[in-house]
């Protein structure tokens, strides 16, 4: 049976070349932070199974430490020229996205076919891990296609990844950061005391009021942890279950998924999602660190209010 834990190995692999390459660039006057840096995050995904929880406390912590400490770099490593990059865009055009096509492809139909043919009765997947297993079929997939069709340099492929990597830097790894604080959040009873004070506001009875108190608190949490699937555990446990679903007897789907929704309103208007609010605006080089901010709360806002409207009717005016 292929279970997660290939996946996990898979990307441990990935990062253990990015600390051996960063070890040896040495155009990069701080690889030795990038290579401590990757080579820690390979490690976590080789052995945090195995490791306790104060290891990985303190494995994590060590991350903080480098990244915090400015210890990481940016790298450049040669891979294909610039001249080599235009002359297969002239001879491509845009079948250059094609075997980007193949993750989802492989994903989507993968699952499906999974799901609803007796392919799914041999077992060959770790139940409800299908589609995470696919997806990491298709990038293998993908890679393999890229490779025969294109034929760049061997190594292309990860001094590439390591490129785009350290150009990101530390928030690359904030959101699995961040899901893991939501985590701890729930498991220190934060939700419960968020429970007790919004059961003093919500009025008997009242539907809306409390999907509205359950969205509000999904966009703000995700507004001060930068990350809705961090909001979510503290949220569902305050109001979405106890309350929407169990009290009220909403409809648990609509409740979850357009909840996540309503969060990820929040993650638009926060510089806490560095990765994707902080970082581009670092990449594209533009003049306001906060521009992509600016341009998305005309999105966010509306979008949160058609949230709730979603919720409230079709996790329970049309549910009941």
């Amino acid at each position: 049976m292929i279970t997660l834990d290939y996946l996990y190995i898979l990307a441990g692999i990935v990062f253990a070349i990015w600390a051996l390459l960063s070890a040896l660039d040495t155009g990069n006057g701080k690889r030795f932070g990038n290579a401590a840096f990757w080579g820690l995050l390979a490690a976590s995904f080789f052995f945090g199974g195995q490791l306790s929880d104060f290891a990985n406390g303190v494995l994590v912590l060590a991350l903080v430490g480098i990244a915090g400490t400015g210890r990481l770099g940016r790298s450049d490593p040669p891979t294909t020229s610039l001249s080599d990059r235009l002359a297969l865009s002239e001879k491509f055009g845009n079948k250059l996205f094609l075997p980007a096509l193949v993750i989802p492809i492989t994903a989507v139909v993968g699952t499906v076919a999974y799901n609803y043919t007796p392919f799914g009765e041999t077992g060959l997947f770790e139940e409800r891990r299908e589609t995470l297993i696919l997806f990491g079929i298709g990038v293998m997939l993908a890679l393999g296609v890229c490779m025969v069709w294109l034929k760049p340099p061997m190594l292309a492929p990860v001094e590439e990844g390591r490129r785009l990597m350290d150009s990101i830097g530390w928030a690359a790894v904030l959101p699995q950061m961040l899901a893991a604080l939501g985590g701890v959040f729930a498991l220190a009873g934060v939700g419960s005391i968020i429970g007790e004070i919004a059961g003093g506001i919500i009025p008997e009875n009242n539907v809306f009021i409390a999907v509205l108190i359950f969205c509000l608190g999904m966009a703000l949490f995700t507004i001060i942890m930068g990350n809705a699937f961090a909001a979510f555990p503290v949220m569902a446990a305050a109001i979405g279950i106890p309350v929407l679903v169990e009290d009220f007897g909403g409809n648990p789907a609509v409740i979850g998924a357009v909840g996540m929704l309503a969060g990820f309103c929040g993650t638009l208007c926060t510089p806490m999602a560095a990765n994707f609010n902080i970082v581009p605006a670092a990449l594209l080089e533009l003049k306001d660190q906060y521009g992509v901010i600016r341009q998305q709360v005309g999105t966010a806002i509306p979008l949160w209010i058609c949230n709730v409207v979603i919720i409230y009717v079709a996790g329970f005016l049309i549910w009941n």
